[in-house]
């Protein structure tokens, strides 16, 4: 059950592809041109067999009527990757309008953006709102090869020298302490990247002693520490047991018995389809940014929307059978 959003039918009118096992999709709604939204803000795309995924809107505002985003391809893919790269220039898609849960807080002195792979999609925009507002950002694109890099072209003449490129295949690493003691105190990182990425973030950010509220994550929710194996999960509450494919979320293996939560993102980052995890377990492989980490340590709750678990689990959603009144 999709948290409050409207659906709003789009013509895929071209598809483009910016780098290797990128495509960009450029979305038109039937009913004329494409709304306006803040920078960070995403769309969920509904595609087949009931998935729903949801993709950064890229640049500061829709492109000649389109909103525009782009898709990674994926293997082994969850749903969305495969089923997105299957479409061609004319399909039609059924998408909730631009939502955010990737706020730019505006005014800060200094502002540093670091992407990884295919989360340079929501920080696009962020750059191109702070330079339009005179600010001079840094932004620090990480890859593991440089035909992976997207939006180069875009990037490269708004930041000039503010952009760096960190490439795996070339021997780059990217330094997180020495570049949060280049921040200013008052400043504010906007990252969105891989599960790890933004694992080593958090630790360094709370190292340096900064405010957490100053460092701000998005995450493509598909990668994680493991890879992704399927696992079953016993649903106490609904008393059965759901086998969970490797190509399938948790929340989507569920809503395919049935079994309904409530979600928005499907990212991991706004929290509505935490679930309870009766007995904590050790293997689960969070891939959100909504739990802190002494919440995951714990391992009594987690995303379904991102996060999994190897071998067998216990649940509990929340769902309370209505009573019979009786008399």
């Amino acid at each position: 059950m999709q948290a409050d959003g409207r659906q709003v039918r789009v013509r895929v009118r071209a598809i483009h592809e910016p780098a290797r096992d990128v495509r960009l999709f450029e979305l038109v709604p039937e009913t004329g041109a494409a709304t306006p939204y803040p920078a960070g803000s995403h769309l969920t795309v509904m595609l087949s067999d009931g998935l729903a995924r949801s993709y950064s809107l890229i640049g500061e505002e829709p492109t000649d009527g389109a909103w525009w985003i782009a898709v990674k391809r994926v293997v082994p893919s969850r749903g969305g990757s495969a089923a997105m790269w299957a479409l061609e220039a004319g399909a039609i898609l059924t998408v909730t309008e631009p939502r955010s849960h990737f706020d730019l807080a505006l005014g800060r002195p200094d502002y540093l953006l670091i992407a990884g792979g295919i989360g340079i999609t929501p920080l696009v925009g962020m750059a191109e709102r702070l330079v339009r507002l005179g600010h001079r950002p840094r932004l620090i694109y990480a890859a593991r090869s440089r035909d992976q890099m997207a939006f180069i072209d875009r990037l490269q003449p708004l930041l000039g020298d503010g952009l760096t490129l960190i490439v795996d295949d070339e021997g780059g690493s990217l330094d997180l302490a020495g570049e949060i003691t280049r921040l200013h105190a008052d400043g504010e990182i906007y990252m969105c990247g891989p599960a790890g990425m933004m694992a080593a973030a958090q630790a360094a950010w709370q190292q340096a002693g900064r405010l957490p509220t100053r460092l701000r994550f998005e995450t493509f929710g598909s990668s994680g520490n493991r890879p992704a194996v399927p696992f079953t999960v016993h649903v106490r509450d609904h008393g059965r047991d759901v086998l969970v494919p490797a190509d399938r979320s948790l929340l989507d293996a569920l809503a395919d018995e049935g079994i309904e939560l409530a979600y928005d993102c499907l990212r991991g980052e706004c929290g509505l389809c935490v679930v309870e995890v009766a007995a904590p377990a050790s293997a689960i492989d969070h891939r959100d940014v909504f739990l802190s980490a002494h919440q995951k340590q714990a391992g009594a709750r987690l995303c379904a929307c991102v996060s999994r678990a190897d071998g067998k689990i216990t649940i509990d959603t929340g769902y309370r059978p209505a009573l019979t009144r009786v008399g």
